[in-house]
């Protein structure tokens, strides 16, 4: 990853919205691995944990990487529907309460940052009297990994929550219209390079919905690439026709879906068939085993030819077969049917395509998200093509990830990972 002082012409330029769980930070070891990848900031953003969580592990990660010069920054800490956000068992169940798979910093190591906590719900010290009815509007607007808090897929990670009000006036607060370090960041990045920076969002699409609603100039000159949704094939979610990231906003990404911005969307019907095994992660570890030797040995030669010199400390590398193992290992006791061959590369693949989009193929389409469930809408969160333009004729189109050359990405991520060419 390029680290310079002047801008090179023939860079790529990056922006990354993550909510930095295992396969976010399997994508930033990945493009650690690229010499002409100018990752300009990274924004961290609430889903598969709390934002503040988020912007430490990304920290963390990248400190991991030898890129703590890279800035990281607060994004949106709750969705565009809610007032407050609370990650949920499912996303505990795949990365772990920290995100890490229990790999991650201690909140103590990392000094400076304050921590936002699990969730963002205004509260006291010690209880105050609210009315019932008060206490009951605020608990509507509270957000469990995408549902409402009444709503009976809410599973919260933690496996009790209790929740203290300020005061009445609590239960009407609207989503706060000021916007986030991270959505600031995006906004004049985009209107400084245009098309030649790509925002890649892996997590909910808030911050990127919050950056065109504040500066609506930005949607002809934004390029995005976002992991998330699903077309031909069943979702992720308790209902099982939702994906994770669209669950966490509907609205944003529908707003966003529908914003006129170069949008490819690498969703659940590509990531699927990229599939990360053990037997990578094994090569991982005798790699970090030969390099610790050859630093006590120096008469002793690594086969082969280092890829990159990120990546090239042992203890980075470990660290990257742990937290991907504790993923391979949770994804086949959810579903040993689809991830028998180990975890799929979601974040990943969405990185890897902003690089390199010759590893899919899509098929232009408008999309829509459904906002609610009922007899004429489906169901929350489906995203869904519209081909014929029967919905809105008018709708702009996006690139939908229908095909992928999953042994390629596989390989090659694996190999860049692993550092040696063999």
């Amino acid at each position: 990853m390029t680290i310079q002082s002047e801008e090179p012409m023939n860079d790529r330029k990056l922006i990354l919205d993550v909510d930095t769980g295992i396969d976010d930070a399997l994508a930033l070891a990945y493009l650690a691995t690229f010499d002409d990848v100018n990752l300009l900031g990274v924004v961290g953003t609430y889903g598969n944990v709390a934002m503040g969580k988020a912007v430490r592990n990304t920290q963390y990660v990248l400190e991991r990487l030898g890129l703590r010069h890279i800035p990281v920054m607060r994004g949106s800490s709750h969705p565009s529907w809610a007032a407050s956000f609370i990650p949920d068992a499912g996303c505990a169940q795949f990365h772990g309460t920290d995100g890490l798979g229990g790999f991650g910093p201690d909140a103590s190591t990392l000094a400076g940052m304050s921590d936002s906590g699990e969730t963002d719900i205004p509260a006291t010290p010690a209880p105050t009297c609210v009315s019932d009815s008060a206490e009951s509007d605020m608990r509507s607007l509270i957000s469990v990994g995408g549902y409402d808090v009444h709503d009976p897929h809410a599973n919260p990670a933690a496996d009790s929550f209790s929740l203290t009000f300020s005061s009445p006036d609590a239960a009407n607060v609207p989503c706060s219209p000021v916007l986030s370090e991270g959505v600031r960041f995006i906004i004049d990045t985009v209107r400084r390079y245009g098309r030649n920076v790509t925002v890649v969002a892996t997590g909910p699409l808030t911050d990127v919905d919050m950056a065109l609603t504040a500066a609506p100039d930005i949607a002809g000159r934004l390029r995005l690439v976002m992991m998330g949704g699903t077309l031909t094939q069943e979702g992720n979610c308790w209902d099982l026709t939702a994906e994770t990231n669209i669950i966490q906003d509907p609205e944003a990404a529908d707003r966003v879906f529908h914003s006129g911005a170069d949008i490819t969307m690498i969703g659940l019907d590509v990531t699927h068939q990229c599939l990360l095994g053990g037997m990578a992660t094994r090569r991982w570890r005798e790699t970090a085993d030969l390099r610790a030797h050859a630093r006590l040995d120096p008469s002793a030669s690594l086969e082969g030819v280092a890829c990159s010199h990120r990546l090239s400390d042992p203890g980075t590398l470990r660290f990257l077969a742990d937290i991907a193992d504790f993923s391979i290992a949770a994804n086949l006791r959810a579903d040993a049917r689809l991830f028998s061959a180990g975890m799929p590369l979601h974040d990943p693949l969405a990185a890897a395509v902003a690089i390199d989009s010759t590893l899919v193929r899509c098929l232009d389409l408008p999309m829509k998200v459904e906002t609610k469930t009922g007899d004429f809408h489906g169901t929350r969160g489906r995203t869904v093509g519209d081909p014929e333009g029967l919905i809105n004729p008018q709708a702009p189109r996006i690139h939908v990830a229908l095909h992928v050359d999953a042994e390629r990405f596989v390989d090659e991520f694996a190999n860049r990972i692993d550092g040696i060419r063999r």
